[in-house]
């Protein structure tokens, strides 16, 4: 890899740009799907590219290819410094107070080696065996004649990646993934319900090996999770009020992405990611005095944490996995950055910059977006409320662009009266007002409760980008939550 690395810097060198950098890109992907019973979808597949980019007067160029050869990278990485000369004919000066001039701040230097740490290597695991799992699991749900459709999944992913730089950097990594959940929807009484395990969206998943299917335990939930799911077909339906709100920790973990995680991207407080999917409340004058919430809430950025879907060594501009804290004590503290956008800020980058392969330019991503815990045990925490609503797992959501308000809908609730859980709900929703929302929460359950939570399945960018991120949560409470159907 180091002759066609070099081979690109040089390249770039030659035609005048003065930073340049490449990524070469290697991916397997193994996935399995099992659907009431039968082997609904088996996959495999390889792919591999490079991405060039560079600066070039001011102004970014960027190209890629997959045929991995001397004469293609060259042909590749003119390309890209052409499209940097062409782009720079047509850049401003400066939009809304901010220059538009590329600057990335100091050098960023490193030559290092990482790879996820795995204890069983998933693609060494025999088909056989992982089709066995989801079979079983599959028969234990459709225990419940009511539950029509079963369905569980396994996925796993393996990442290598070269990165160089005119900097000086050479990088090689490894990134292992595993995943899997399971599905149960009933249908009865004119309805129809689902659960899922042991996240929303088809699966749960982290950077690690077999090891965190077998953790996961997706036989011995199955039953549990037909069942719930042909309860919630008899369940009354969600009241309508303003209560108190304790959030599981699946369904906190989104609503950290949605009103945390997204809002922090210091591109969208720029305006250069805007039309997919909004900009953000948290312009930069809030930075340091904006009370984001109460004083419990603690949020931090982690791309080192083992396991977390978001963990990484190094971004892709070669700068390494941080721990950053995003609000401290209720206020906000810190952006997600590139190099470019931190040194608009006159700081350093933190290392957010991810592509979604090699045909993709990086773009500032979460990594792992935590709430950190409290200490609260979950058991006293619902003893300690007098009234109120307990919702886990996410089945739909709506924020606007800003990343203000919100609304939030769960697979399954449950009333709490007098300190103890009640009756079973369905078609559970809340809504609210990011600041406001934050600002009412007052107890947040222990590390014991505390697990990181992945979301693949984060999009960004046009063309559309999807990414690999992961939340830590624990469950919970929140004060004076419009709840239902508001009236």
């Amino acid at each position: 890899m180091r002759e066609l690395t070099d081979r690109a810097l040089n390249v770039a060198e030659t035609k005048g740009a003065t930073y340049a950098d490449i990524r070469i890109v290697h991916r397997e992907n193994q996935g399995i799907v099992v659907k009431n019973g039968k082997v609904e979808a088996l996959s495999q597949d390889e792919d591999q590219g490079f991405g060039v980019r560079v600066i070039l007067n001011g102004a970014w160029g960027f190209a890629s290819s997959s045929l991995l050869s001397l004469e293609e990278v060259e042909r590749v990485t003119a390309l890209a410094v052409e499209i940097a000369r062409a782009s720079a004919l047509v850049k401003k000066l400066e939009i809304g107070g901010w220059r538009l001039e590329v600057g990335l701040g100091p050098p960023v230097v490193y030559s290092d080696t990482y790879r996820t740490p795995v204890k069983s290597d998933p693609f060494q695991v025999p088909l056989e065996k992982k089709i066995e799992l989801l079979l079983a699991a599959d028969a234990e749900m459709r225990r419940a004649k009511e539950v029509a459709v079963a369905e569980s999944n396994l996925q796993f992913g393996r990442e290598g990646k070269v990165f160089a730089s005119s900097e000086g950097s050479f990088i090689e990594q490894e990134i292992v993934e595993s995943g899997g959940g399971l599905e149960a929807t009933a249908v009865g009484e004119g309805d129809v319900q689902k659960r899922s395990y042991p996240n929303s969206f088809g699966r749960h998943q982290g950077t690690a090996g077999y090891e965190l299917i077998e953790e996961m335990d997706l036989v011995g939930n199955a039953q549990r999770v037909g069942e719930e799911a042909v309860a919630l077909l008899t369940a009354p339906q969600c009241p309508s009020m303003v209560t108190t709100l304790i959030l599981g920790a699946t369904q906190l973990a989104l609503q950290v992405h949605e009103s945390c995680g997204h809002p922090i991207e210091l591109d969208r407080v720029f305006g250069s990611e805007a039309s997919y999917a909004g900009t953000s409340f948290l312009t930069t004058e809030k930075l340091g005095n904006f009370r984001y919430g109460s004083e419990i809430v603690n949020i931090t950025a982690d791309a080192t944490i083992p396991g977390g879907l978001g963990t990484f060594g190094y971004d892709d501009e070669g700068v390494p996995s941080q721990r950053v804290p995003i609000v401290r004590d209720g206020i906000f503290v810190g952006y997600l950055t590139s190099r470019e956008t931190a040194a608009m800020l006159g700081q350093l980058s933190n290392g957010c910059m991810r592509a979604d392969g090699w045909n993709r330019i990086p773009l500032i991503r979460m990594t792992n977006i935590n709430l950190e815990a409290g200490e609260w045990d979950f058991d006293d925490l619902i003893a300690d409320t007098d009234e109120g609503i307990f919702m886990e797992m996410n089945k739909s959501w709506s924020i606007d662009d800003k990343r203000l308000n919100f609304q939030f809908g769960t697979e399954i609730a449950y009333q709490i009266k007098d300190g103890q859980m009640g009756r079973l709900y369905k078609n559970a929703t809340y809504t609210g007002i990011t600041p406001q929302f934050w600002a009412g929460c007052d107890a947040i359950c222990s590390e014991k409760h505390w697990n990181v939570w992945g979301t693949p399945n984060c999009g960004k960018g046009q063309p559309p980008q999807s990414a690999h991120v992961g939340h830590g949560t624990a469950p919970a409470r929140f004060r004076n939550v419009q709840i239902g159907v508001m009236r």
